[in-house]
């Protein structure tokens, strides 16, 4: 059965903002319903807290030759809190992901599809409201948690990101990107395989950036640009890898030495403008291919 709302007229521009914001509004709703925000919060305190933990004993740790000094501690602490991070990243790719799936393709299963997708509400208005309702969810969660964890380095550590706003900021676009692509594979298969596949295919674009590092610290282009391709095919581990750069140690490259690119939780070089603007065109060519395949698939 298809749904009316197809061929519905376009509406008036102020409507059609509030149906966008009306959908956005329930899609948050549904998130909370579904226990995933109660969750997400209680993983995250404990992550702090054992964070904080392994902060403070960072800070007093014996190497045998004594303590770490301060600059030691800043350095290793920068590169924790990268690991940690990650860690924030994950849980929000998983989170935003596996929630995408059952917003859309879930409805569309259990047919209450028919009851949002009536005239003059068009197919288009509510795959935006969703996108911009999980947008606000995984965003919301990763600005907030990030903040957090650089408060708790201050406090044990005494280390400050150069960049603490971008780095989330990219995190919060890395978790954009892998949402909007789990949002596309919600419009053509079940709610479960989407995410399994999105979440996939975010971890094998990571080890792909990791090989490629490893091609740029033995100075072989043929590996290194595995590293380049499925960045540009799939932004998430450049955003990760922008994101690094920004929390890091500004001397952490010097430091470590040659070969410091190979290591997975270091970063060598900020984004560049071309690279953010390829990550807008890219979000919007895979936004505008989920609206064509919601526009043409039966519910």
């Amino acid at each position: 059965m298809t749904a009316v709302a197809q061929d519905a007229p376009a509406a008036a521009p102020g409507t059609t903002a509030r149906v966008v914001l009306t959908v956005a509004g329930l899609t948050l709703r549904e998130a909370a319903r579904r226990k995933l925000l109660r969750a997400l919060s209680v993983l995250t305190v404990v992550l702090l807290l054992l964070s904080a933990w392994g902060f403070w004993k960072l800070a007093s740790f014996d190497t045998g030759a004594g303590q770490l000094t301060s600059g030691e501690a800043r350095l290793v602490g920068s590169q924790l809190l990268n690991l940690v991070m990650f860690g924030y990243s994950l849980v929000a790719a998983l989170g935003t992901a596996f929630l995408a799936g059952p917003t859309l393709a879930g409805e569309v299963e259990s047919g209450m599809a028919l009851a949002v997708l009536a005239r003059p509400v068009r197919r288009e208005t509510v795959l935006l409201g969703k996108w911009l309702g999980l947008v606000a969810f995984g965003s919301g969660f990763i600005v907030a948690a990030g903040l957090a964890q650089c408060l708790v380095v201050r406090a044990t550590v005494g280390y400050w990101p150069p960049d603490p706003v971008v780095g989330v900021l990219l995190l919060a676009v890395q978790t954009t990107v892998l949402m909007t692509l789990a949002l596309l594979l919600a419009t053509a298969v079940s709610p479960m395989a989407s995410g399994i596949v999105a979440v996939g295919l975010f971890g094998a674009t990571w080890v792909a950036g990791v090989v490629g590092g490893v091609g740029e610290a033995l100075d072989n282009d043929g590996v290194a640009r595995v590293g380049e391709v499925s960045r540009m095919l799939l932004p998430t581990d450049g955003l990760w890898r922008g994101a690094m750069h920004a929390f890091q140690d500004p001397t952490a490259l010097v430091q470590i030495g040659p070969g410091g690119e190979a290591f997975p939780f270091l970063s060598a070089g900020s984004l560049s403008a071309a690279y953010l603007v390829w990550v807008a065109l890219w979000l919007l060519m895979v936004g505008g291919l989920a609206a064509l395949s919601f526009a043409r698939r039966d519910v």
